[in-house]
């Protein structure tokens, strides 16, 4: 067991914590902004879990899929997607990605 101690989430995409099988993440969008004007975005090698904790959007996909708190998402390795805040205050999500996506500073790792 171990508690990990985070900073108040300073940006738009914070990796928290990894370890050599998952990583946690913040993500907060404004309103109207989205993670990419293209479904390119994607983790060859990891899935993605997205747990909303403030805020409403949709995700764009293989289905478009409404976001509100509450909301628990799956999205498989390799699964083109984009995330919107559709809503009038900030979308905040945690993420949990197996096995890790992101370096410390948020940059996509590149795995084969």
């Amino acid at each position: 067991m171990k508690l990990i101690a985070t900073q108040k989430h300073r940006g738009d995409f914070e990796p928290l914590h990894a370890t050599p099988s998952s990583q946690a993440a913040m993500m907060t969008l404004a309103p109207g902004e989205a993670t990419s004007e293209s479904s390119d975005n994607e983790h060859a090698w990891a899935e993605q879990w997205l747990y909303v904790v403030q805020g409403e959007g949709e995700v764009k996909g293989k289905k478009k899929l409404a976001l509100r708190p509450g909301s628990l998402l799956l999205i498989e390795k390799g699964e083109p997607h984009i995330i919107k805040n559709t809503g009038t205050v900030p979308l905040v999500t945690l993420n949990v990605y197996t096995p890790p996506a992101y370096d410390d500073d948020g940059e996509p790792l590149w795995q084969p």
